[in-house]
């Protein structure tokens, strides 16, 4: 302003002084223009300094939307994770537990949030691919409404059942259920759980006849496994290890690709009926708009975290088999889990519930 005036006062002095000294005054405005061209530039470089500052990412705390409540192996691997990597950005990263309606809820509060940078996800199949097939409710398109960062691993199932029963193995049970067809029974945590989708999956490669019995969680369900309501089950490998170790349960199968490196004599399900593979798989991701830059730093700073065989190890150790893979592949990974589980899910009627 203190610029302005003076070129002001200026004019007015060059239009009532002769013309020597008008001349002499047109020298004077002339460096007045030129030192607020400079002041300007100055002031200009400042701001542009100040802006870029504020545009480095993150200049604030990031919400780690986790669909679940608290407690669950979902959320202790995204307690690790998000501890691992506010320290890579320099910033907090807060675990923001949103549960509800098969972890839809904080699924479609993520997809709403602004594209930022400071709202991620802890991604699932069950919001991302089998709810939505089975017709659960969404506002959100699972492949178009979000960027799929990092796919952190999966958490593998354990086909179980009494220590006293008489299957020793898959092959066994599948020989008992064709013998008794529509009369060995198993449970899960619910109509769409991992433990339902699995049996179901079981159940058509396996051209076999038994009843799915529902349960709200997997605690009763595995209370009446124990007490000879139920037949079999498929239950978190993490959840069954004590009580394989300690003799009550045996396991049968695991549903990963892999076997467990702890339970290493155990084979895996797919080994007696090639395909079935079913796990419960978690990832990192943003909503759709976020900008390039900041996605890239999200996900190269994730697949360091899960590149570092401390973390592997540590994710084993939480039941999850670490995969890391980024985003071109999580992007297939998901489109492939969508066309496998479509067909099992229409040929079951499986609906949500």
């Amino acid at each position: 302003m203190c610029l302005n005036l003076s070129f002001q006062t200026s004019l007015h002095a060059m239009k009532s002084q002769p013309e020597q000294a008008r001349s002499e005054i047109s020298g004077g405005v002339m460096a007045s223009r030129r030192s607020l061209l400079q002041s300007t530039l100055l002031l200009a470089g400042g701001w542009g300094g100040s802006l870029a500052a504020q545009t480095a990412y993150p200049q604030k705390p990031i919400k780690f939307i986790v669909p679940f409540a608290a407690g669950g192996s979902a959320d202790t691997v995204a307690r690790l994770l998000s501890e691992r990597l506010g320290l890579a950005l320099g910033q907090s990263v807060i675990v923001d537990n949103r549960g509800g309606n098969g972890s839809v809820l904080g699924t479609d509060f993520a997809a709403k949030a602004a594209p930022d940078g400071y709202t991620v996800l802890l991604s699932n199949g069950a919001a991302m691919t089998t709810g939505p097939l089975m017709g659960q409710i969404t506002n959100y398109k699972p492949l178009s409404d979000f960027v799929h960062l990092n796919l952190f691993g999966t958490f593998t199932n354990a086909l179980i059942v009494r220590a006293d029963h008489p299957a020793k193995n898959v092959q066994d049970l599948l020989n008992m259920i064709r013998l008794q067809p529509g009369k060995i029974n198993y449970g899960s945590a619910g109509v769409g759980s991992a433990g339902n989708l699995t049996g179901e999956l079981l159940k058509q490669l396996a051209k076999v006849q038994m009843v799915h019995i529902p349960y709200k969680g997997s605690g009763p369900a595995f209370n009446d496994l124990m007490g000879g309501q139920i037949d079999f089950m498929f239950n978190a490998l993490i959840a069954s290890a004590p009580h394989i170790k300690g003799g009550r349960v045996r396991a049968l199968a695991v549903t990963g690709h892999h076997r467990d490196n702890e339970f290493t004599q155990v084979p895996t399900l797919s080994e007696t009926v090639p395909g079935a593979v079913g796990d419960a798989w978690f990832g990192l991701s943003v909503p759709a708009k976020t900008p390039l830059q900041v996605q890239e730093r999200l996900r190269a700073d994730m697949a360091r975290i899960l590149a570092q065989p401390e973390m592997r190890t540590k994710l084993a150790e939480l039941g999850m088999q670490p995969l890391g893979l980024d985003k071109p592949e999580f992007q297939t990974f998901l489109e492939q889990e969508i066309k496998k589980w479509g067909p099992v899910i229409t040929a079951g009627q499986l609906k949500a519930q």
